[in-house]
Parts: structure tokens; C-alpha cells; sequence
């Protein structure tokens, strides 16, 4: 009875030592984020992340710790480095411009940009060709396959196996039976939340083709990074000579999700088909990435870069970026080239979530005369990010930008720009703040007015297939859809 009464007298003192306790923890807390958040952080994204740890001190500092950090592990970091080092030394001199004459004087400096910044050159004599039907993609992709005689290099942020890319998948195996080395990279996390994973990877073992996971989350085996860090690239090369690049993943158009396919809905996306000395560059991507995730040294890339020849008239640039690289070298390219651009910019984005750069570049487009076009899906398929894209209309729209949105049931996920009749970029990042900070992504530029007139000619259709967004129409929104957009667009800085 003597403890009894102790420990029920002890209680009320307990409960006070317990709650000063907590007390002091939740300032600890609030000042340590105000001393490390900010460092090396986006305004916006740091102020995002004071307010989720001030709010909810204990909930906010445990994601921080989680996902507060865009940096890759150190070891991967110094792989990175060493990449950027044997691409520039083997591509030396050959940087090359087809037509001087007809550049745009700003393109060398942007050309310099990207090179200083992903270290792969800009390069004339290239050839290319727009893929926008879906599964006509991967059937010309599988076709490219079949042609192989040296080596296929496959890499895709999603990657399944199913009805549709059955026929790709035939061309894998039947490459590695002629003895074809096949060699495949697909983003752990992203085709572990596909339909069909284990599936797919069976597959890829029974085919007998080389595949790694890239960024792979598995503590138990000492891999680990900030989980929400991924791969987002999508390329193929086959012997160093045929290319692709693009938006599209290696899977059915309706992603195998039944909540897809309830809504009926598909994707639309772009791809590109290259000849010419790019694809050394996008090989060169790979074979880093693939360095990065099996220690295994490829270097016949090497020779491809310095003996590609192709008839074309192109010139292309390949700028990788990602957390590997210091700087976040799309966005530094996208808004170079819109403050470039002297005529019209046209846009596509299924992932509009610009930083502040971004921004500013589009509304000095418009205030000095420039035509800016942009072009989203009206239906999404990730709604915070739906909402947050949402957030930017009404200030997009005063500034005088044209939104066409994309009608279901397609969800437009190419990812494309254009500056006046010259340059156009083409990849796998989106213009939001996860493309550039959070994603390893692969963009192309391109200068050559054939090619904007054959982007030109996609825009028209995506116009076509578009109802334009009016100021007046999205005055007209509830409140609680104003709401929405606003927290969504807040949780989107928390990068």
C-alpha cells in the first residue's frame, strides 16, 4: 500500500516533469529548423517546411529527416563526378553546330550552358523523327530491337510486362538468342508500385537479359537514399547508332491500373527517333546510370562518340540533370531559353508546378510581346499535383499566357517546349519542382526548323483535341476549389 500511495502521490509531479519536458523538445525543434531548413534551400521550400515543423513540430521534423535531404549518398555523388569527367574527356572537340548561319545567336551560350553543366556536347549531322501513337512507339521501339547486333541498352523510369509490350519484350529475347547483349535499367520504386512487378521481373530473368534496379530503397542490403529521389529518364540506344528519348514508359497506356481503366482513361505521350551523334550522348547517359547502379565500367560508348556520323541536318544537345549533379541543370536550360525566346513559346506539361524562375521568365515572355501557349490535361491523375498546377492558372492567365486543356479520357503527359520557329526541348521532365530538384531526368535540345515545324504540327493536334481555359471561366471556381489549389500548392514546396 506504502508504493502505492508513492507512486499515486508521485503522479501529478511526474505529469509535470513530462510536460516541461515535451515543452522544451518542441522549442529545441523549432529552432534547430530555423538554423538547418533554410541552408541551401528555395525560399519557398524552406518557408513550406517551417511552416509543416511549426505547425506540427514533432510529425514535420521526422519528414524532414525522412525526405528533407535532395542529396544523393556520397558515393554517389563521387560516381557522378567521375562520369562528368570520362564523358568530357572523350568528347573534346566535338562539339558542332550543322548550320552556323542560321543559329540564333543565344544558342552557342545556351549550348555552353549544358555543357558546362551535364558535360555532353552539342553536335550537328543528326536526324529525327516525332512518335506520338502510343503503341505504334513501342512496336517501332521493338522493331529497333530486332535490328541489333551489338548491344541494346534499355532504360525506363516504369517498365511491365504486359499485353502491350509483349511484342517488346520478344524483341529482348530474341536479340540476347542471337547473342545480343541486352542490358536493362528500370526505377525500383516506381515498378514496384506497378501492376505486374514481380511479373515483369520474372520475365526479364527467363529472357536472360542484364537488369538492374535503379536508386533501389533496400536498407538490408546498404541502399538507401531519400526514398522519394528517383530515375526518371526513358531511352533506348541500340549499337550506339539508333535512339529514343522521350516521355513514354515501357507499359500499357492505362498503367494496368483499375482505377485507370474505370475512368477510361490513356496516356498521350512523345517520343523522338534519333540518328547521329545524340545517341552516343544518351548511350553515355545510360551507361553512367548503369555504372552507378552495378559498379560496371562500359566503354564502348566511347568510340560511338567519337566516330558517329550521320547525314542529317539537326543539332542536338542531351542535358541529364538530377540530385547527382550540383546544379539543377533543366531549370538553369528552361529559363535561359524563355527569356530567349522573341516570338512564341508553346508549352507541354502534364506537371505544371513551376518554381519562381520559371515564372517570372514566362510573364516577361508576355509583357514584351511574346505569344505563350500551355498545354495541360483538364482531368489528372495525381491529385495533390493536379491541384497544385491548378494554383498558377489565374496568375498564368492575367499575364496573358493561353491554357489549352488536354480533353479526357487522355491524360497528355508529353513533356515539351518550343522557342519562336528554331529550338524546341524534348524529355522526361515536367516543369515542376520535382523534375528539377527531386528527379534523375534526360532533356534534348534541338535546333533545326524542321523539327519545330514537326513539333508544331503535334501542338496543332493537341489544340485540336483542347478547350481553351478562359480568365472568366476560372473566376467563376468555388472557394473550396481555391482552397484546395492553395494547400496543394503548398505541400508541392516541400522539396
Amino acid at each position: 500500500m506504502d508504493i502505492i500511495n508513492l507512486l499515486t502521490s508521485a503522479s501529478p509531479l511526474a505529469s509535470v516533469w513530462f510536460t516541461a519536458v515535451l515543452v522544451v523538445l518542441d522549442y529545441i525543434i523549432r529552432i534547430v529548423a530555423i538554423v538547418i531548413v533554410p541552408r541551401n534551400r528555395r525560399p519557398t521550400s524552406g518557408m513550406a517546411w517551417l511552416l509543416a515543423i511549426f505547425f506540427m513540430p514533432s510529425i514535420g521534423f521526422i519528414l524532414f529527416l525522412i525526405i528533407g535531404s535532395r542529396r544523393l549518398p556520397r558515393a554517389r555523388r563521387r560516381k557522378q563526378d567521375e562520369i562528368n569527367r570520362l564523358i568530357t574527356e572523350a568528347t573534346v572537340g566535338v562539339d558542332q553546330l550543322s548550320d552556323q548561319k542560321d543559329a540564333p545567336p543565344w544558342l552557342t551560350g545556351i549550348a555552353a550552358l549544358g555543357r558546362n553543366m551535364g558535360a555532353l556536347p552539342l553536335t550537328g549531322g543528326n536526324s529525327a523523327v516525332l512518335l506520338d501513337d502510343y503503341e505504334a512507339t513501342i512496336k517501332d521501339m521493338a522493331d529497333a530491337v530486332d535490328s541489333a547486333d551489338r548491344y541494346v541498352h534499355v532504360q525506363f523510369y516504369i517498365l511491365a510486362y504486359d499485353p502491350t509490350t509483349r511484342v517488346f519484350f520478344e524483341a529482348m529475347e530474341a536479340a540476347v538468342r542471337r547473342g545480343v547483349a541486352v542490358r536493362v535499367l528500370l526505377d525500383h520504386i516506381a515498378s514496384i508500385r506497378s501492376p505486374g512487378y514481380l511479373r515483369t521481373k520474372r520475365k526479364l530473368e527467363e529472357i536472360g537479359v542484364e537488369f538492374a534496379l535503379m536508386l533501389p530503397v533496400r536498407p538490408w542490403r546498404g541502399e538507401y537514399q531519400r526514398p522519394d529521389l528517383r530515375n526518371h529518364r526513358k531511352i533506348l540506344v541500340v549499337d550506339g547508332t539508333l535512339g529514343y528519348m522521350g516521355s513514354q514508359n515501357l507499359i500499357d497506356s492505362s498503367y494496368n491500373k483499375l482505377s485507370n481503366r474505370r475512368r477510361g482513361l490513356s496516356w498521350k505521350d512523345l517520343m523522338v527517333r534519333l540518328e547521329g551523334p545524340i545517341v552516343s550522348g544518351l548511350n553515355a547517359i545510360f551507361l553512367g546510370d548503369w555504372f552507378s547502379e552495378t559498379n560496371e565500367v562500359l566503354v564502348n560508348w566511347v568510340h560511338d562518340v567519337q566516330h558517329a556520323h550521320h547525314p542529317g541536318s539537326l543539332d542536338c544537345q542531351a542535358v541529364p540533370s538530377g540530385p547527382g549533379f550540383e546544379g539543377e541543370n533543366n531549370l538553369q536550360m528552361f529559363v535561359a531559353l524563355l527569356y530567349d525566346a522573341t516570338e512564341r513559346i508553346s508549352i507541354t506539361s502534364p506537371y505544371f508546378v513551376p518554381d519562381e524562375s520559371i515564372m517570372y521568365a514566362i510573364k516577361a515572355a508576355t509583357a514584351r510581346g511574346v505569344q505563350v501557349e500551355l498545354f495541360v490535361s483538364e482531368v489528372g491523375d495525381q491529385a495533390i499535383v493536379y491541384h497544385a498546377q491548378r494554383s498558377y492558372y489565374e496568375d498564368l492567365l492575367t499575364a496573358g499566357v493561353r491554357i489549352f486543356m488536354y480533353r479526357p479520357p487522355y491524360i497528355l503527359h508529353s513533356k515539351h517546349f518550343s522557342i519562336d520557329d528554331q529550338v524546341a526541348v524534348v524529355g522526361s521532365s515536367n516543369m515542376d519542382m520535382r523534375s528539377f530538384s527531386l528527379n534523375m531526368e534526360v532533356s534534348m535540345m534541338v535546333h533545326g526548323r524542321s523539327f519545330v515545324e514537326a513539333l508544331r504540327l503535334i501542338e496543332d493536334g493537341y489544340r485540336e483535341n483542347s478547350r481553351e481555359l478562359t480568365l472568366e471561366e476560372w473566376n467563376k471556381q468555388p472557394l473550396r476549389s481555391t482552397i484546395l489549389d492553395n494547400l496543394a500548392r503548398l505541400t508541392s514546396a516541400l522539396q
